[in-house]
């Protein structure tokens, strides 16, 4: 713990914002995932840009190492601070900054959830799609390029972004992109910060596309005997060009833990694809028959589909509850969540062989996943043994190596943190790698934003 660094803070920020506290400290040592905490020596909570430039300032004068915390929601370590370095909490920053909705656009601090978000923008018929499930933060989600179940029809968060502010490792305040749709001026820096993780800076507001909210949403659920058919229809959905909203896989024992927690009637504990079809109600009901055609020629065990709000709303929560319903379904144990993602050509090899290693490894391990753009997450449950964490890691490796074989990533949504580093020489260019290496010392000379995160061989 840097004595003059905290008092250099609490001077210019203020007692109020800034902690030492044992239980706020603990608090911010770790997010969702297992990996090992660590203390920071003290967690700073901004409320301002200005707050944000200050911090960083200061601890890099003191060549003291910081990490941005949001909602700690992360799960591959993106959070957990340097031993005895600062936490930069930045969930008090919440403002919806401005709202255009002729041009269908917005400006929010990097605090604020999606959730928060849309309640403010429930009167303007507009509404922000990118939901990676939990009750992530806006910055956190640009810093993890996250996506979620409505990827495969709005696209990920960086297709969402429009620019940003950020605030450098000197302290520096940059503002990058604008308000305009495209632009073919200067190095696309938004997108260079996007999916960086802290560690070429501390996003502090975005400027983020809206859509309008869809005039008809109808949701459907379709059943299968066999996993493989229940991938095979997804990818037909997707080569036939069905404009899907929303295209959900979860296994059979995923299915058995969701209707014991969410009380799912007049379902199985079968392969399952959970869909939603956006639009005006006649393009909605051009997608139905489409799909129900696909279904029909697959084997699919009946075709249930309702536009009742309350009926959608709580199949899609019964989805969002998943990893709930997993740790309700194995009390006592506590979940690993893996992210692989592979070409759509390849999904079906990827899912019919990880359904394979968990029977190999003992484990129970449920499947959901957003197949509609080949990803898809293994929930991992950790039995309470002295083992139990090591052969979770175990499947989890033999999991994204099985992805990488097959042409795909680590990583398709949750980062790469401190979980995924030893993965990237094996899926990117050593040229791109060194590229990378040389953007975060020319950005952050001395080291001190979220270090050891992200780059293999970087140290914390």
């Amino acid at each position: 713990m840097n004595i003059d660094l905290i008092a250099a803070l609490r001077a210019r920020l203020g007692d109020g914002q800034v902690s030492t506290a044992d239980a706020v400290r603990e608090q911010h040592s770790h997010g969702e995932g297992h990996h090992a905490p660590s203390m920071p020596g003290a967690v700073v909570f901004a409320r301002s840009t200005d707050d944000v430039a200050q911090s960083v300032a200061l601890c890099n004068a003191h060549r003291v190492p910081l990490a941005a915390f949001g909602a700690g929601t992360s799960l591959e370590g993106h959070v957990n601070p340097p031993e005895g370095g600062i936490s930069l909490d930045l969930s008090r920053m919440t403002d919806v900054l401005s709202v255009n909705p002729k041009d269908m656009d917005c400006r929010v601090q990097a605090g604020i959830t999606r959730q928060l978000l849309n309640h403010t923008l429930r009167d303007t018929g507009l509404f922000f799609p990118v939901d990676p499930g939990g009750e992530a933060t806006i910055g956190g989600m640009c810093a993890t390029r996250a996506s979620g179940t409505a990827a495969v029809r709005y696209g990920t968060i960086r297709e969402n972004v429009l620019g940003l502010t950020a605030v450098l490792a000197d302290g520096r305040v940059m503002r990058t992109g604008g308000r305009v749709r495209k632009s073919s001026t200067g190095y696309d820096l938004t997108h260079l910060l996007i999916g960086s993780e802290g560690t070429l800076g501390v996003i502090t507001e975005v400027q983020l596309r809206l859509h309008p909210i869809p005039e008809s949403i109808a949701a459907a659920v379709v059943q299968f005997e066999t996993l493989s058919e229940a991938v095979a229809t997804a990818i037909d959905i997707l080569q036939f060009g069905v404009p899907i909203g929303r295209l959900e896989l979860l296994d059979d024992v995923q299915m058995d833990a969701s209707i014991r927690y969410s009380l799912l009637s007049g379902l199985r504990a079968l392969p399952t694809l959970f869909l939603e079809f956006v639009g005006g109600p006649e393009s909605v009901r051009e997608q139905i028959g489409v799909v129900e055609a696909i279904v029909e020629d697959r084997g699919g065990l009946g075709f249930d589909w309702q536009t009742d709000p309350n009926q959608r709303a709580a199949l899609w929560r019964a989805r969002h509850h998943a990893y709930w319903a997993c740790l309700a379904y194995r009390p006592g144990y506590s979940a690993m969540t893996t992210d692989a993602i592979v070409p759509i050509s390849a999904l079906g090899e990827l899912i019919v062989g990880v359904k394979a290693d968990i029977a190999e490894s003992g484990l129970t391990a449920p499947i959901v996943g957003h197949v509609g753009d080949g990803n898809f997450h293994t929930i991992i449950l950790v039995p309470p043994t002295p083992d139990g964490l090591e052969r979770a890691w175990a499947l989890d490796r033999k999991i994204v190596r099985r992805a990488l074989a097959l042409g795909g990533s680590c990583s398709g949504e949750h980062g790469v943190g401190l979980g995924k580093r030893e993965f990237l020489t094996d899926e990117h260019d050593p040229v791109a790698l060194d590229v990378m290496r040389v953007l975060k010392r020319t950005l952050d000379p001395n080291g001190i934003l979220n270090p050891g995160k992200m780059l293999p061989g970087e140290s914390r």
